[in-house]
């Protein structure tokens, strides 16, 4: 696990500067602390740090082939190089070490660009391919990890972090107003746009080739996820088959040359991956959770009751409000606005891991695989009602109601059905990104200054969702609400929130449950598997009803938030004041202070719940101190696990 960074110039003979390419590299020393490489020719130059989990005494990089023509910078892990290697080197490949990095350069001598699937594991890398003068980027399937590109017409820039491409002299940090609606929306920057306008994410499953004469080049999608339910299988032999795969993807994501452990929240997903774990473990397993003195949002008991009963060492700590103060350190290192809460969480637990050990596993994406959100029964019960209702009903009758019923967060439960009202009016597609939203238009474009909205150009962010949830078979809905997270807030939310707040820290985490193996045995399940008569994750929850404690397999949902509302109104209020309602606030630029005050004065006095919103403001706010003050931001503090 690592970071990477390089530059490529067009004019293949440009010098380049050994001072700006480790000044990239030094802005994200903290996924790579254990050392440092560099390798440049003209016109090129790759950089990386490194945090050793495989062949710590070997595999520096930059690492090239036999003759040096081929190098390559990467960052992840390849779950299946043994095998890789074993092939490679029956085909007369020779290496010079036990990594699984110079497995990548052997096999792109046989595949080229193609190498990537073969590949099983998580993984961003540059690969410099000298006799052809040509770049290949490339991002693991599901985009675990991260790869930043900046391009113009004499350089292109990469980078893992975007901070990492800012360190670049001169680089435009011209807000992009699509991105910053996207942000308002969904809370983070979805897809390929980032929060700058000159700025991109190579998006999972895409590689990049770059040459001086295909300067323009786009980026190749090279996998896509399928849902084709297989009716063949009985539930029973579904659970036998998910049971099997679960236990060898374990076994493979606890490859390592270093100890590793475990995140335990206590539900279900978490606790079958340390399940599978302590069973292949040489000696207890590592576990670590977090909690809350709140005890509505803590998971604490739970987590102890699995780790007890699965035999792990277990270690705990519990959030407090004076962790607020953490908030500026995860504006600099989540690089963009970033609203989901739990990344303070996510960024403690993964501290506490990182002082024992440099590698976890993680529970993340069981939801997304097999049906676990609650708003997956929720918007199929709203799909059995759409069913029933005539399109020209929904348009002209429940599409102007829903319009004019007031969202009233004082009304009792039953009151308050704009949100249903909305959704029943629209197709499927529309209804489930309308659920998705953060916040909800027209209040976005209130709370967009009014240059920033005329630039929008008519792009609307609910668009990026409903196009997702298409992938799927048509009438096939679970499937188009999993089809729509996989592709969007799996990658673009929960694991870039896994991902910044760890290597913060210097910890790898690794996320068996979307290994693209399971991933594509889990979108052959039938949907009515998945979500069975209202019970999400019902297949998954019987495959491992017998091994774990009952509580971590039927105890309704837990999320990892943290009490924005009630902080809002306490230990952050201060700090929400400043930084986003006060006259100097240079995030003024980016969001209409009157109607953010008037969200905050309806949440003080508890006329409005807008907790959400107002936590996004904040982040945004924060971002903005850090990153737009003209310079790359200096690292805020030293990587939290040290």
């Amino acid at each position: 696990m690592c970071g990477i960074a390089g530059i490529l110039y067009r004019d293949g003979e440009r010098p380049i500067e050994r001072a700006v390419l480790k000044q990239m590299a030094d802005t994200i020393a903290h996924r790579g602390p254990d050392a440092e490489g560099f390798w440049s020719a003209p016109g090129v130059g790759l950089a990386h740090r490194r945090l050793s989990i495989i062949d710590p005494s070997g595999g520096q990089q930059p690492l090239g082939n036999e003759d040096d023509s081929i190098q390559v910078v990467f960052n992840g892990e390849i779950y299946n190089y043994p095998e890789l290697r074993d092939e490679l080197a029956a085909r007369g490949h020779r290496f010079r070490t036990s990594s699984d990095t110079e497995v990548l350069v052997h096999l792109y001598e046989e595949h080229s660009e193609r190498l990537v699937g073969r590949l099983r594991g998580m993984f961003a890398f540059a690969l410099w391919d000298a006799c052809r003068r040509r770049l290949l980027l490339a991002r693991d399937r599901v985009g675990i990890k991260p790869l930043y590109v900046y391009r113009d017409g004499e350089k292109l820039l990469f980078g893992s972090e975007l901070k990492a491409i800012l360190a670049y002299p001169g680089i435009d940090r011209d807000i992009d107003s699509e991105a910053l609606e996207d942000y308002l929306a969904l809370g983070v920057v979805p897809g390929h746009r980032s929060i700058f306008r000159r700025l991109e994410k190579l998006r999972p499953a895409h590689t990049l080739v770059i040459d001086k004469e295909h300067w323009d080049a786009r980026p190749r999608r090279y996998w896509q996820l399928r849902f084709e339910p297989d009716l063949r299988p009985t539930a029973d032999e579904w659970q036998e088959a998910i049971r099997a795969k679960l236990a060898e993807t374990v076994r493979q994501h606890l490859l390592a040359d270093v100890p590793v452990g475990a995140f335990l929240s206590g539900g279900l997903d978490s606790s079958l991956v340390v399940a599978c774990a302590a069973e292949e473990a040489h000696g207890p397993l590592q576990t670590f959770s977090m909690g809350f003195r709140e005890a509505a949002f803590s998971e604490l008991p739970y987590a102890r009751q699995v780790a007890e009963a699965l035999g792990t060492r277990h270690r705990e700590e519990t959030v407090t409000p004076d962790a607020a103060a953490i908030v500026e350190e995860l504006a600099y290192y989540y690089d963009e606005p970033f609203a989901d809460s739990s990344a303070l969480p996510t960024y403690l637990v993964s501290r506490l891991a990182a002082r024992s050990v440099k590698v976890v596993l993680s529970g993340d994406g069981g939801d997304e695989a097999f049906g676990g959100y609650a708003r997956y029964a929720h918007d199929l019960s709203e799909a059995a009602m759409r069913a029933w209702l005539p399109g020209w009903f929904r348009r002209r009758a429940l599409g102007p109601l829903a319009a004019a019923w007031p969202k009233a967060d004082w009304l009792p439960q039953l009151l308050r059905a704009k949100t249903r009202l909305t959704n029943l009016s629209l197709d499927a597609d529309r209804a489930y990104a309308n659920s998705l939203a953060l916040c909800r238009l027209p209040l976005r474009r209130d709370l967009l200054p009014r240059p920033m909205a005329a630039r929008l150009n008519g792009h609307c962010a609910e668009e990026l969702i409903a196009g997702a949830f298409g992938s799927a078979p048509r009438g096939d809905v679970l499937s188009g609400m999993l089809a729509a997270d996989t592709a969007t807030l799996l990658p673009d939310a929960f694991l870039t929130k896994v991902d910044r707040a760890s290597m913060a820290c210097s910890l790898e985490v690794r996320p068996p449950l979307i290994d693209h193996e399971v991933l594509e045995l889990a979108a052959r399940i039938p949907s009515r598997f998945k979500v069975h008569r209202g019970e999400t994750k019902w297949l998954l929850k019987r495959a491992y009803a017998k091994t774990l404690p009952r509580d971590a397999v039927w105890r309704a949902k837990h999320g990892f938030e943290i009490p924005v509302d009630a902080w809002l109104r306490g230990p952050l209020r201060e700090m929400f004041e400043d930084s986003v309602l006060s006259r100097t606030a240079r995030v003024a630029d980016l969001i209409d202070q009157p109607a953010v005050e008037r969200l905050y004065r309806a949440h003080l006095s508890k006329t409005g719940r807008h907790g959400g919103v107002l936590w996004a403001a904040l982040m945004l706010a924060r971002w903005s101190d850090v990153y737009l003050a003209g310079n790359c931001p200096a690292p805020v503090c030293q990587p939290c696990g040290s």
